[in-house]
């Protein structure tokens, strides 16, 4: 074969295969989401009557908007890469929201299995029951006639929807206030358990793509360090909590057999593992690198450096400190802060984060190559 023939084929082949890799649809009609804060969009606000005073949703919303950030959150940065709406929270009724391309059901403080030190009583088994709920209802509204159609999914968008996870970070961190390390590590596989339970009652409702977060590096958020890092020889070089990253690190290992095994197991489903842990590790531990100058100092808090948390006096909140009147106030540019309020990340560590998920390069199976959304995020 001649070499102008193989350089020929080699090229008619490149194309060939970039037209097939560009046109994968990856796009999803709708989007069921499962979590806590880190994805919460009003859940644990409506359900519980909890109040978020502002700066909180400052940066993007300019009021409070249900998010514990002062703008948006990783779920709203993936729904506006697929070109998909803001998800709605189950909970939140008024004002006749829109459920046509998915609901959120995730709320903050909730853990996988049930715990009576967190705030939300909607722990990942309710939240699936909220689920179900929804999807009865929806089907018998279809079933009624199209009145309500441009509100809530289309029957086959139940089989066709996205499903995503980010949930498991409470468990750890409300464990490690009332057990010992070696408890805390010993209760992880049951906690995966009612994970997995979770999963195959959605999967028996005909639900296929599963998009599952890890949990992140609990021991740098300055409440963990604050609760935990008193003493020096339990802190690492980044300033994080050993013991509790230690404990994500077991979670989030178990976490990835449980996908694989599940992703062997389920017919026909998709599940897809994204690393959390490694992506904001690498955002904290290289912070300058991505444009940020405060790693670990709370944006929206009380107290002043190194970490600017106070447990009593939360972001937006008014206490008593020495006998004086004080409020948890927000800095003045968050973008250049990791941290939000002691627990969640601002806006800008929230794009960052999206951005590097999207990469496809963190998850397993990797996807960048099936990737409709490799575009720059909106401001």
């Amino acid at each position: 074969m001649s070499l102008k023939l193989i350089l020929l084929t080699t090229i008619l082949l490149f194309f060939t295969l970039f037209y097939l890799s560009e046109s994968v649809d990856f796009k999803y009609p709708a989007v069921f989401n499962f979590g806590d804060s880190n994805s919460d969009t009003g859940g644990l606000v409506a359900g519980t009557g909890a109040i978020l005073n502002p700066p909180n949703g400052e940066k993007y919303f300019h009021k409070p908007s249900g998010r514990f950030c002062d703008g948006r959150l990783i779920v709203d940065f993936l729904m506006d890469a697929m070109d998909l709406p803001f998800l709605n929270a189950y909970l939140d009724s008024i004002g006749a929201p829109s459920f046509r391309k998915g609901c959120n059901f995730a709320a903050a403080g909730s853990t996988i299995v049930l715990n009576p030190l967190s705030v939300s009583p909607f722990p990942l088994g309710i939240q699936i029951a909220q689920f179900l709920r929804f999807k009865e209802r929806s089907l018998d509204l279809l079933a009624k006639g199209k009145k309500l159609s441009k509100y809530i999914p289309r029957k086959e968008y139940f089989r066709q929807g996205f499903y995503m996870f980010d949930i498991g970070q409470n468990d750890l961190a409300l464990g490690f206030r009332s057990k010992s390390e070696d408890q805390v590590l010993a209760s992880i596989p049951s906690i995966l358990l009612e994970f997995e339970t979770g999963i195959k009652k959605l999967y028996d409702q005909g639900a296929r793509r599963f998009w599952i977060h890890n949990t992140g590096p609990v021991g740098c958020l300055p409440q963990s360090i604050t609760f935990f890092g008193k003493d020096p020889s339990k802190i690492d070089g980044l300033g994080c909590v050993i013991s509790l990253n230690n404990a994500a690190k077991l979670f989030n290992l178990q976490l990835h057999a449980l996908c694989s095994k599940l992703q062997g197991q389920l017919s026909g489903a998709n599940v897809t593992y994204t690393d959390m842990f490694r992506i904001k590790l690498n955002l904290i531990s290289n912070y300058s690198r991505y444009g940020f100058k405060q790693p670990r100092l709370t944006c929206c808090g009380y107290g002043g450096p190194p970490l600017n948390f106070n447990n009593e006096i939360r972001c937006g909140r008014t206490g008593s400190s020495n006998g004086t009147s004080v409020t948890a106030k927000g800095c003045d540019d968050s973008t250049e802060y990791i941290i939000w309020d002691g627990i969640h990340y601002t806006e800008a560590a929230n794009r960052h984060i999206s951005s590097q998920i999207l990469t496809g390069k963190y998850s397993d199976p990797p996807f960048a190559d099936k990737m409709p959304f490799l575009k720059q995020l909106r401001s």
